[in-house]
């Protein structure tokens, strides 16, 4: 086997500013080192990004990047992701997203492509393998992400009819702190603010057509292997009876079930007056409902869905997804799939993160609630908990940063220090980030992620209930024996799971064929060697991963954060669950983090990572 096959070892590198491109070969050691996507977007990010700029700065980079297997026939592989400064946050910004357009990046030749500068004129980049050109978007400025990239493809050639399209709709264009880019009208590239960087940089869209071959080292094996890895994914139970037959609608019943649902903007953890009209149940039969499969994937969870009658009849679009019916249904007390859904199409249409909105959403439910705001100033929209038509309405005036929604467009957390001190109470965040949809009284595992997840608050580096609420184990990660849901301390485990679903992330897989440890280490170790033709043993993998996690925790550091910034609101900490699996616990977060920090080999005092952790991770030689 050819050492390091699975990469172009290129990354394209784009100023809008000079409309100037470059090409540099990626360091092999870099390669072997960071593995890929999210890994070496970061690597590239440290040395583009200036800490003392501010992240909507044109200066600032922003990284798309796919993995070695990206494209390739290992399964669920066309995941890409984006690194880039918060704007939200201020902190490290990563997102990770699926779709059709990650495998036209390598077929065009690159592994990464950095953009950095901001154009003259609203412009969109069409990139046919060795070509980059720099197109006018004025007339698409201002659009919906469907009539975008409707017009785009309208207006290519016929051999580039087939290009896919990365693109912001107004949340991007309007700098929203939680705007998206989307790809495939509604896989979304979401947590962070993607999309006002690119909006910032006057750019509209990345518009990809490859014709390049994607090589790998022993195609043969590795198809083998792929054939080994999926049958593996469908032996686990939730995957090939839950997650494949009604996607992710169906992750809404378990997580109420365990106390883990966010409800009334986490004032209960529980909505049993709703069960049958916001689960996977209803959800397929109040919607028409088609099924969506991202390149490559057998589980295909995605969905498209349309209104069938009432007030929304006709609307239609991708979703929504589990998270889009916590964030605009049990955390504003909405029970009408409906207008749910409505809320989803017209969110992916404006290019708005789904999760960020819903939060902020309930977050002012809460503050018009305790009288903290009112009509006056809403500008007239009544936010009663429930009020499913405010739900919609707010989608659409965040995007565009009209009346109340310009308060909310900026994220709770500044929200609330524009309404004082009172109005914190309900602003639920991480470092700025807006809480998903994942409880973590009854998941003290759950709690410690959002805290410390470099991003602001994160339910995906790991999906801690799978362990600590849902009781999955394994031996390649030594997650074996008792643990215990309510148990404070005991989080050393965090860090192995974290590391795998990392790997997914590096090497260009989704995330959900770990997320109940259905695919093994040792699995995605072997088709990592069988792309490359360098030999990966899971242990090698994981620490990969592991120099990526610190390697952000380093750049968060230099942006200014430090222990005090892992935390979480103030409710999880001081009042007890009044309701579920969980029912009269709080976080008992210092002891959490004192376990974790521990295991990962961190200094206890400040967070930081200890100079030992650096030094074997090789982090102490970056310049």
């Amino acid at each position: 086997m050819e050492k390091t096959k699975g990469y172009t070892k290129k990354i394209l590198i784009i100023d809008l500013k000079e409309k100037e491109t470059d090409v540099e070969t990626i360091p092999e050691e870099w390669l072997e080192d960071y593995i890929g996507g999210e890994g070496l977007a970061a690597r590239y990010f440290y040395e583009h990004y200036s800490p003392e700029k501010d992240p909507l700065d044109p200066e600032q980079p922003i990284i798309f990047a796919t993995g070695p297997l990206t494209g390739t026939s290992a399964p669920s592989s066309g995941r890409w992701c984006i690194v880039f400064r918060s704007p939200l946050t201020g902190t490290i910004g990563a997102s990770n997203c699926g779709g059709k357009f990650a495998p036209q990046i390598k077929k065009a030749g690159y592994d990464l492509i950095l953009i950095k500068g901001k154009a003259s004129e609203p412009t969109y980049l069409f990139i046919k393998d060795d070509k980059v050109e720099f197109r006018d978007a004025s007339d698409i400025w201002g659009k919906g992400v469907e009539k975008t990239d409707k017009e785009i493809i309208d207006g290519l050639e016929n051999s580039a009819k087939d290009a896919q399209i990365a693109s912001i709709g107004p949340a991007g264009e309007n700098k929203v702190l939680y705007a998206a880019v989307m790809n495939d009208g509604h896989r979304a590239a979401g947590r962070g603010g993607a999309g006002a960087v690119m909006g910032s940089k006057g750019l509209k869209a990345v518009v990809i057509k490859g014709s390049k071959e994607i090589e790998v080292a022993d195609p043969k094996a590795l198809k083998k292997k792929a054939k080994e890895s999926r049958e593996e994914l469908f032996s686990e139970d939730f995957v090939r009876e839950e997650l494949s037959e009604y996607g992710t609608p169906s992750f809404y019943a378990a997580i109420d079930d365990l106390g883990l649902l966010p409800t009334k903007n986490w004032q209960k953890t529980t909505y049993p007056t709703a069960r049958n009209r916001l689960d996977h149940n209803a959800y397929y039969d109040i919607l028409e409902v088609e099924k969506y499969a991202c390149w490559g994937c057998p589980i295909a969870c995605g969905t498209v869905t349309e209104v069938k009658d009432g007030k929304y009849k006709g609307s239609r679009g991708g979703g929504p997804e589990y998270e889009t019916v916590a964030a605009f249904g049990s955390k504003t007390l909405v029970k009408d799939m409906n207008a749910i859904a409505a809320a989803s199409h017209l969110a992916n249409d404006m290019g708005l993160d789904h999760i960020s909105a819903g939060q902020a959403i309930a977050t002012a439910m809460e503050w018009y609630d305790k009288g903290l705001i009112d009509r006056e100033d809403t500008g007239g929209i009544g936010l009663e908990w429930g009020n499913a038509d405010a739900v919609v309405e707010l989608t659409s005036k965040i995007s565009r940063r009209e009346g109340f929604g310009d308060l909310l467009a900026d994220g709770v957390q500044k929200a609330a220090e524009k309404l004082g001190e009172d109005a914190f109470e309900a602003a639920m965040h991480v470092k700025g980030m807006e809480m998903a949809a994942d409880g973590v009284r009854a998941s003290k595992g759950e709690a410690v992620v959002h805290a410390v997840s470099p991003r602001g608050a994160d339910h995906l580096r790991p999906w801690a209930p799978t362990v600590d609420a849902f009781g999955y184990r394994e031996e390649e990660l030594g997650i074996e024996g008792d643990i215990d849901f309510k148990e404070d301390d005991n989080k050393w485990w965090i860090k192995p799971f974290q590391e795998l679903c990392m790997a997914t992330n590096m090497l260009g897989v989704c995330l959900f064929t770990v997320i109940t440890i259905a695919n093994k280490p040792s699995t995605y170790a072997e088709m990592l060697s069988l792309a490359t033709g360098k030999e990966y043993t899971k242990e090698e993998l994981l620490e990969a991963a592991e120099r990526v996690i610190n390697l952000e925790r380093i750049i968060n550091v230099e942006l200014g954060f430090d222990k005090e910034d892992d935390t979480l609101p103030k409710r999880f900490l001081n009042e007890p669950a009044p309701d579920g699996r969980g029912k009269g616990e709080v976080v008992g977060l210092e002891e959490a983090l004192m376990s974790y920090y521990e295991a990962m080999g961190w200094d206890m005092n400040t967070g930081k990572p200890k100079d030992e952790t650096l030094e074997r991770l090789g982090l102490d030689r970056l310049n």
